[in-house]
């Protein structure tokens, strides 16, 4: 018999793989409720009984930055939902990475706390960039109901919960036209006006990505320009700007740890002084933790050096029109997401071989931690020491050009910082969910 395709055998085992993992889980929760099939629930209580099952249901917090709490609130009435931690029975943990064919992965955690404490799981749901909202935010509630059936199993509500299966035929074999290719265009632009100012910016983006195990690729073209005119007595002030920039990437997977690839960007810039560069550089990496660990901490160290071709609008302060230098730069990312928050830490230094006094380094870290119950500190920071500006443009900017920003300044640094800090306290459930006059944000 004639072996099966690589390619066939990877399109199969991203079909059927996802598919088992569902039929196993919805088997294992069939054994939980000592009856046969799996996923549709149905829940129901009698007036009599109703307020000691409400008590008796599984306190659980949903621990999702990006998720519509408000529906997962009103699709799942079976639970007590709490706002703080560690009130819960169950932590649902969700974090998300960008897929390649350009959709979002849903990695949801499932952590039992007090009397559940060890039953931990994770299940996964996957969205693809064509869908809604709507459609995105029903899927993984779906998931998160499933995975909520385990932990419901083990309390007196068990008995008025029914499982039921779907089958679905599987198919045997998938072929990809389009062998993992995903492209996107977009087109936009925002127009703004007063009787004084006005203000109008076009970007346009197109975008090629194919992400398998193996090897990723990803290739961007972006486009902006961005006009602004104030008039002021008798006088119009006009300021434009336009910038170009191609990027990218590839990246070869060496085993759980290493990685090699090459980064590739050529750009334009009038705010930078640039008529155009070419930046080509090889890189390499090394992740401490295995990156199949990726959703929940990472810590990975890059090398990467490349040359840097530039040629420049205007003259710069030291003389150049344009020149071909080399550099280098090493970088280190730390990213944990746990029950107590996330933290992503990284540092990046670099310098160019002609001369080593011309480097930056930079240092950033973003931090969101529940201090304890009800207080939570959220905290965003990046330093940057600079010493290569070298495309600074010859002679004094002029007053409009600084205000307007339309062109780079010299420093020797940069910096921004933003935090905030919020306590919530009072009932400890989170239930209800009431729509009307929206949010009260605005009147």
């Amino acid at each position: 018999m004639k072996p099966k395709s690589k390619k066939g055998l990877l399109n199969k085992e991203r079909i059927l793989k996802p598919a088992l993992k569902i039929a196993l889980e919805i088997f294992c929760l069939s054994c939980f409720f000592f009856s046969f099939p799996g996923p549709s629930f149905a829940f129901q209580e009698t007036n009599q009984e109703g307020q000691d099952l409400r008590d008796k249901a599984p306190r659980v917090f949903i621990d999702c930055r990006r998720c519509d709490l408000n529906y997962i609130k009103t699709e799942i009435p079976f639970v007590n939902f709490v706002w703080d931690r560690k009130e819960a029975d169950v932590h649902v943990l969700i974090t998300t990475q960008s897929t390649g064919a350009g959709g979002t992965e849903y990695t949801i955690s499932f952590l039992g706390q007090g009397a559940f404490e060890k039953n931990n799981y994770v299940l996964k749901y996957t969205s693809h960039r064509t869908e809604t909202e709507a459609e995105t935010r029903a899927g993984y509630t779906r998931v998160i109901k499933l995975g909520l059936m385990p932990y419901l199993a083990q309390t007196p509500l068990a008995e008025y919960c029914s499982i039921s299966l779907r089958r679905v035929p599987l198919p045997t074999e998938v072929t990809d036209p389009w062998n993992f290719w995903v492209f996107g265009l977009s087109l936009g632009g925002r127009f703004e006006g007063e009787s004084k100012r006005k203000t109008s910016s076009i970007n346009a983006n197109l975008s090629a990505a194919r992400v398998t195990p193996e090897i990723k690729i990803r290739l961007g073209f972006n486009a902006n320009f961005d006009e602004r005119k104030y008039i002021y007595s008798d006088k119009t002030i006009i300021s434009t700007m336009e910038s170009e920039n191609f990027s990218g990437l590839i990246v070869k997977s060496l085993n759980d740890h290493w990685s090699v690839g090459a980064y590739l960007n050529m750009s334009s810039s009038v705010y930078n002084n640039i008529k155009f560069s070419f930046n080509p550089a090889p890189a390499i990496e090394f992740n401490v933790f295995p990156y199949s660990e990726s959703t929940r901490r990472e810590l990975r160290f890059m090398y990467r050096a490349g040359l840097n071709a530039v040629k420049y609008r205007e003259e710069t302060i030291y003389f150049k029109m344009s020149e071909n230098l080399w550099s280098e730069s090493l970088s280190a990312t730390l990213e944990l997401k746990e029950p107590w928050g996330s933290w992503e830490a990284s540092i990046y230094g670099s310098h160019y071989f002609h001369d080593f006094s011309k480097n930056r380094l930079r240092i950033s870290t973003q931090l969101y931690f529940r201090i304890f119950k009800g207080l939570t500190l959220g905290l965003n920071g990046r330093y940057e020491r600079v010493r290569d500006q070298l495309s600074l443009r010859r002679g004094e900017a002029t007053l409009e050009e600084v205000l307007l920003r339309r062109t780079q300044l010299a420093t020797t640094y940069e910096y921004s910082l933003s935090f905030n800090i919020n306590y919530t306290f009072g009932s400890i459930f989170s239930n209800v969910v009431n729509p009307r006059f929206g949010d009260g944000e605005r009147y």
